[in-house]
Formats: structure tokens, C-alpha cells, sequence
């Protein structure tokens, strides 16, 4: 058999993930994203979302390309001469958290996953920070330190407050809400719709006789509770008896009992539930059943969002599933065409959940 000819094509290489994670630390060094020396492994490992053995076979790539060179203090300085030419444009885009991936819900986790993925075929590399301080009633230092230090083609906001979203409008910085936004702040948006999902939880309990029905929602001004809210009142409009009250904790089961016992001595106790956090379904059908309340002859309940381990649960629960797989498709794709025309209309897009019904209700 004759040798391939040197002139003809070549077969495809494969490129390893430590290939691509050295890529893209590359890309970041040579459009300046870093000043000097890179920051420590562990920072880089949360931000790129690799194993430590991975990010280290992609620095000793760079460094045999000679990009970096390790100090005596064990620090990896940049050793790329800094252009004059215009800045490359970052192929990073950057998830903005208060919470790291692994206390995320099972969905979010899936959904970044697959969000990874399809930013990766499209040549784009998916950066995750996790920055409590970013999400405080006054972001603003951390929030300008982060973006500054960290430049990313398109920054993409999980569970964002008004004060954050106000700062990305002032900014004029590329940004997604993965969620839904205060009232009036005019940013692109992806979220279940649930304000119909409320309004449909709201109908089926009058049908079934509710006429008392408490919401628990975490405290904080989330777009998605208030629009839950907003949906149970239409619901329950027009039927003088009907009544809706508003459970507000700070997310602490002892927090979230104390504000059901007291519902439940009330003069009118609710009848129904509607959970606005899948996790706190638990505790809420736990104290239920401790108090001898029985489910869903006593005390109905329904979770706004769907988890998998509410397929364990007994009884099945009522609930609302949104696509992990279509939240991501609709993120990374509005993601994609805010990076390459650096705008987007400031209009919110929802997804409806499909109803799961269960035995709660």
C-alpha cells in the first residue's frame, strides 16, 4: 500500500479538553484579560469549570509555548509581549452567581451543562463567578472589580436582584438575565412563565374548593415570585372569598415552620399551598404531616418548579416542569447574538412549564 500523499488532506485531529481549556486561556491572555501573572489554580479551575489535572496539562502547554513561565514563587507570569493592535474580542462568556454550581438545583445544573456545550460549538469558551458581594443591596465596588479584572463578550445573570440589574443597565455592558427583571429595567430576559403557571396552580385549586391559599416565597424581590404572585391573584379575581396569603422566609426551615404554624392558627388557615422553591416542598409536607394534616385531603400542595427528587416523594407532587434542554437552547441562543451584535431587545421571553400532575392536590 502507497504512503498518503503529503499533499493531500489530513486527518481531522481531536482536540482534548485540556487542549481546548489551554485555548482559552490563550484567547483571554491575548485579548488582556489578565495583567502580569495568572490568577492561582483553584481560581481557574472554578471559572473554567475543568479538573486541576486538566488546567494543568493546559499550562504546561502554554508554558512550553513559552506564553508563561513559573516563578519562585510558583506563580505563572505572562511572558506574551503586549500588542499594539486592536484588543481581540472576547469569545468569553461569563455566568454571574451567588451560589457555585454544586448548591445550584439539579435543573441549573443541567441546563449549564448543556448551555457549555452549545457556547463551546459555537467557539465560545463559559466562564462561572460566584461573588456573594456582586449580589448585595449595594454591588456596585464588586461589581465594577469583577468585569474590570474579568472581560467577558457577554455576561449572563442567574437569580439577579434590581440593584445588579440596574448596574448592568448603567454600565452598558452586554447582559442576560437568566430570571426575570425588576420592574422597569429594560434587559433581555429567559424565564418559565410563571405567572401563567400560578394563574393555571390558582384555577385548579378553586376547582377543587381552595379558597384560602398561602404562597411561600423566599423574601426578596425576585421577578419570578412577584410575577407568581401576580398570577394567583388573577386566579383567585372575582371571588369575594377567595384570599391569597403571602408567606415570606428568609429560607431556613425553622424560618418557614414558625410562619406555617402561625398561618395554621389563624381565624381562616389556608387550605392549599403553592411552593415557589422546590426544596422547601419538603419541609413544607414534612411539617404538614407532623402537624396531622394529611395531603391532599387536609392541605394541598403544589410546587411552582420540578425537581427529580420529587418523583420520590409520597404522595407524587403536584408540580410545573420547565425543559432544562429548551432553557438552555433559548439562553445560549439569545447569548450567542448578544455576543456577536452586542445588543438585544429588552424584552422578556418566557417558557411555559408543563403541568405535572400528582397526587397532592
Amino acid at each position: 500500500m502507497n504512503p498518503p500523499s503529503p499533499s493531500g488532506p489530513k486527518p481531522p485531529q481531536r482536540v482534548s479538553l485540556a487542549g481546548l481549556t489551554a485555548q482559552s486561556l490563550r484567547e483571554s491572555m491575548q485579548a488582556g484579560h489578565w495583567q502580569g501573572h495568572l490568577p492561582g489554580e483553584r481560581e481557574l479551575c472554578a471559572r473554567l469549570q475543568v479538573s486541576r489535572s486538566t488546567l494543568r496539562s493546559a499550562l504546561d502547554e502554554l508554558q512550553r509555548d513559552g506564553l508563561l513561565e513559573v516563578t519562585q514563587r510558583q506563580r505563572r507570569r505572562i511572558k506574551a509581549p503586549k500588542s499594539h493592535a486592536e484588543p481581540v474580542p472576547s469569545r468569553v462568556i461569563a455566568i454571574l452567581s451567588s451560589r457555585p454550581l454544586l448548591a445550584m438545583a439539579a435543573s441549573s445544573v443541567v441546563m449549564v451543562d448543556e448551555l457549555r456545550d452549545k457556547l463551546s460549538q459555537a467557539g465560545f469558551s463559559l466562564e462561572i463567578h460566584v461573588s456573594v458581594a456582586c449580589f448585595s443591596s449595594k454591588p456596585a465596588r464588586a461589581l465594577e472589580a469583577l468585569t474590570t479584572r474579568s472581560p467577558a463578550a457577554v455576561w449572563v445573570l442567574f437569580g439577579s436582584l434590581e440593584p445588579v440589574q440596574q448596574w448592568f443597565v448603567r454600565r452598558q455592558l452586554p447582559c442576560l438575565v437568566v430570571g426575570s427583571c425588576a420592574h422597569g429595567v429594560p434587559l433581555p430576559s429567559v424565564d418559565a412563565d410563571y405567572r401563567a403557571a400560578c394563574r393555571h396552580a390558582g384555577a385548579l385549586l378553586r376547582r377543587k374548593g381552595h379558597r384560602r391559599i398561602a404562597l411561600i416565597r423566599p423574601d426578596g424581590d425576585f421577578g419570578g415570585d412577584l410575577e407568581s404572585e401576580q398570577g394567583l391573584l388573577e386566579a383567585l379575581r372575582g371571588d369575594a372569598t377567595a384570599s391569597l396569603l403571602v408567606l415570606r422566609h428568609n429560607s431556613t426551615p425553622e424560618h418557614l415552620c414558625a410562619l406555617l404554624e402561625k398561618a395554621l392558627r389563624s381565624p381562616q388557615p389556608p387550605t392549599a399551598c403553592v411552593v415557589a422553591r422546590t426544596v422547601h416542598v419538603l419541609t413544607v409536607m414534612m411539617f404538614l404531616m407532623q402537624r396531622g394534616k394529611r395531603i391532599p385531603q387536609d392541605m394541598a400542595v403544589v410546587s411552582r418548579d420540578n425537581e427529580p427528587f420529587l418523583q420520590h416523594a409520597v404522595p407524587p407532587v403536584t408540580c410545573y416542569a420547565a425543559s432544562s434542554a429548551q432553557f438552555a437552547r433559548r439562553v445560549s441562543k439569545a447569548a450567542l447574538q448578544l455576543a456577536e451584535t452586542g445588543k438585544l431587545p429588552p424584552k422578556a421571553l418566557r417558557l411555559m412549564p408543563q403541568f405535572v400532575r400528582g397526587a397532592t392536590v
